[in-house]
């Protein structure tokens, strides 16, 4: 992943918020700019909310409605305060994966606040702090769903935004002020964390947790984690917190006292060869989360025995490898998508019971256009987060 300018924040008129407790009090809100929305429509019907969307691959994102459907039985409404930019928003946005549909509201780090409840809903009452994450919903049948791995839905899962939910309308994510979703789909925010550096917990979080606590980071292990980003740094946090010696890789140094307050114990550069001997043979697991392609021979190479090379970044090319990086020491290269809710919900309560959250910069929605550019040129520390009461 090529080095942006980071520290050149002259760019934008955004007050920069960099919170790493996670309890501390939510940023206050930059003034918005777009005019004031209507209020929705009344619960018993759909009813369309303000939002900002991608009307077509590519295209800069413009203010718009989009329809939430009515709140059914088991539903929930949300009023979203929060949204992170995740590197996967402008994926998508821009169509990097293909298949996208337009128009497109992205955004699957929800922090908001329940407005309404369906008839049915047990778990969750009006005023209740929830986050949506980057599923709303699965089959709830299959022996992944079952086990409570429902992003490994063998049906497939519902994702978030660019998909079509089970009566075959499109979904809509985070980037407008409310959303309707299933409770068994709803995580509950404990009152820790304050809702902005919650927000990208819902990917961020869990999808640098859930590799971490499937190879059993903690105590006694030696963890690397690649790139020191919006997913970075969050494996850092979690690691530490987990009670791994941690290490971080980048292809450069500038983020190392980022990096060593973040958690970690050691931080090295890439591009310096003399990295890749003197680690030789280090860690039990490495976590990726770049989304550039890895030399993967060189990087397995510092593994132990039996260790483990996780991605959780995902590039657009495809990947190769001599086999034998694998076979010498019985090595793993694996991937790893987001978490199940069960486990979302342990992330949750991890993160609050440890002072987690993310870094964050907290913006108004009509820099999201300018905020993926600067995420292009990793000029972020470290998620972009938007203010819905600003769309």
């Amino acid at each position: 992943m090529s080095p942006g300018a980071a520290d050149s924040l002259d760019s934008m008129t955004a007050e920069t918020t960099h919170t790493t407790a996670a309890s501390a009090p939510a940023a206050s809100a930059p003034a918005a700019s777009a005019p004031a929305a209507s209020a929705p429509a009344a619960s018993a019907g759909v009813r369309h909310v303000p939002a900002y969307a991608a009307p077509a691959a590519s295209a800069p994102l413009e203010r718009t409605t989009v329809p939430r459907r009515a709140v059914g039985e088991h539903d929930v409404l949300i009023d979203i305060k929060y949204a992170g930019i995740c590197h996967s928003d402008i994926h998508q946005a821009r169509d990097g994966w293909g298949e996208g549909i337009f128009p497109m509201v992205p955004g699957h780090e929800i922090a908001g606040v329940v407005a309404e409840v369906g008839p049915g809903v047990t778990k969750f009452a009006v005023g209740d702090r929830v986050g949506v994450g980057c599923m709303v919903d699965s089959c709830r049948t299959c022996e992944a769903c079952e086990a409570g791995l429902e992003q490994y839905c063998e049906r497939g899962n519902i994702q978030t935004y660019n998909a079509l939910d089970k009566n075959g309308e499109p979904t809509y994510g985070g980037y407008a002020t409310q959303i309707v979703v299933d409770e068994a789909f709803t995580l509950r925010i404990p009152d820790g964390l304050s809702l902005d550096v919650a927000a990208p917990l819902l990917c961020a979080g869990i999808t640098t947790y859930s590799p971490l606590a499937h190879w059993n980071a903690g105590p006694g292990k030696k963890v690397a984690v690649v790139g020191l980003g919006g997913l970075g740094h969050m494996a850092v946090k979690i690691a530490h917190a987990m009670g791994a010696e941690v290490t971080v890789l980048s292809q450069s140094l500038r983020k190392k006292d980022d990096g060593l307050r973040l958690g970690a114990d050691h931080y090295y550069a890439t591009s310096d060869e003399a990295t890749f001997e003197q680690l030789a043979g280090a860690f039990d697991l490495i976590v990726s989360t770049v989304s550039a392609p890895l030399p993967f021979d060189k990087y397995l190479g510092l593994l132990r025995t039996d260790g483990a090379l996780v991605n959780v970044g995902a590039p657009e090319e495809p990947v190769s490898l001599n086999v034998f990086s694998l076979m010498l020491r019985r090595k793993t290269l694996a991937g790893s998508a987001i978490g199940g809710i069960r486990e979302t919900q342990e992330m949750l309560d991890f993160c609050a019971a440890h002072g987690l959250g993310a870094d964050i910069e907290l913006i108004r929605a009509d820099q999201i256009n300018e905020a993926y550019e600067r995420v292009l040129r990793s000029d972020v520390r470290y998620r972009f987060v938007i203010d819905t009461a600003t769309i």
